[in-house]
């Protein structure tokens, strides 16, 4: 009873964190983020400065659509970038509007799920980047562990190193 009374629990927690994720403000200051950060238009070659022009009547729309449960991001433009090693790199820009919901759950939730990441992880994470985890790694490596793991999620592959 006490883990379905856990499991219940979660579920409304989490289904009461949507209201956050359309507030007023939070889609304000999610604006401000995906403005600030500029980048290209997406499939709908919509820009930011087009954005902004009816940002009230756009940010009412996102938030209508997140209300009703009728929000549908659109699909994201692929373009290829090239890298250092001539390879290309695929990357994939969404709309700005499916930046500005990207943004509003991402205020709402990564102060939920921080709390509860490991402090070796650094990827994608707020205040860390990758000079912190080279630093982790080398105090590491003074504490007498010689294993190194890295894990590339753009090709899926694994490379392990003894030191």
């Amino acid at each position: 009873m006490k883990k379905w009374n856990q499991q219940y629990h979660d579920k409304f927690k989490a289904f009461a964190l949507i209201h956050k994720v359309w507030d007023q403000k939070n889609l304000e200051i999610s604006w401000k983020s995906v403005k600030s950060n500029k980048g290209s238009a997406g499939i709908d070659n919509i820009t930011i400065e087009q954005f902004e022009r009816n940002l009230s009547q756009n940010l009412a729309e996102i938030q209508r659509l997140l209300k009703e449960k009728r929000y549908e991001p659109r699909p994201v433009l692929r373009v290829l970038i090239p890298k250092d090693n001539g390879k290309m790199r695929k990357l994939g820009i969404p709309t700005v509007r499916d930046r500005v919901v990207q943004q509003a759950l991402k205020n709402v939730l990564e102060p939920i799920f921080e709390e509860i990441f490991l402090p070796q992880s650094h990827g994608y994470r707020p205040n860390t980047d990758a000079h912190a985890a080279v630093r982790k790694g080398e105090a590491y490596l003074e504490k007498g562990y010689h294993w190194v793991v890295q894990i590339s999620r753009d090709s899926l592959t694994m490379l392990t190193i003894k030191y």
